[in-house]
């Protein structure tokens, strides 16, 4: 069984929803920040992004990370994509060119828009939105992201979803990486079919069964 190391207050999502829709069985172990604690370090503190433990799983020490038998990975892509390999079905790429445009549109999220998306979401979260610089912030990095959201909506406006007509990986990846953006108001504003398709992502019961989990953290 997979063991998944991680909160969900992390990327840990993204691998979270994809064991979801993959139906595949796992377990979490909760790790948790090791900037949120006193002294990480400490007797009795909880595994922790510091913690030798944690470490031998990740020397990155990042979250989220994985263990299947002997295997160790610690980029939430790359146990996305696994996981996909191994579980197979339709949520999975078919074939070469299907997974060839799933890393298409994944390495276009963790690339060009995860960066600008980032900014945004620590802009809301520091309380700063609604300041002068707070704005020009969220300005810049939506500026940034014009080019890219716009091949998104270009596609989106004649396909459901990313890749091979059916919801696959590819928007786990995607829909993850602009949930940060989403922070900021009206950032779909220029975008409905983006929008309609992210809000048809986040219906998904996989995706409910694990924001719920989220929130009870």
């Amino acid at each position: 069984m997979l063991t998944i190391y991680g909160t969900l207050r992390s990327r840990t999502t993204r691998v979270v929803w994809a064991a979801e829709e993959l139906g595949l069985p796992y377990r979490r172990e909760t790790v948790v920040f090791a900037s949120a604690l006193p002294d990480p370090q400490a007797a009795g503190a909880p595994l922790n992004t510091a913690s030798a433990a944690f470490l031998a799983v990740n020397p990155m020490g990042q979250l989220p990370a994985m263990r299947d038998g002997d295997l160790w990975l610690g980029e939430s892509h790359a146990i996305c994509f696994y996981m996909a390999r191994k579980a197979g079905g339709p949520v999975a790429p078919d074939g070469a060119a299907e997974e060839a445009e799933a890393l298409q549109w994944a390495f276009l999220a963790a690339s060009t828009i995860e960066p600008q998306a980032i900014e945004v979401l620590y802009t809301v979260m520091g309380g700063t939105a609604d300041t002068a610089e707070g704005k020009a912030r969220i300005a810049a990095a939506l500026d940034k992201l014009v080019r890219p959201m716009r091949r998104i909506e270009t596609h989106l406006q004649s396909h459901e979803w990313l890749v091979g007509g059916r919801f696959t990986i590819a928007d786990i990846m995607m829909e993850e990486t602009l949930r940060y953006v989403a922070a900021a108001p009206g950032a779909f504003d220029a975008s409905p079919a983006l929008k309609a398709w992210f809000d048809r992502c986040q219906a998904r019961p996989g995706f409910q069964r694990m924001w719920t989990a989220r929130n009870a953290e």
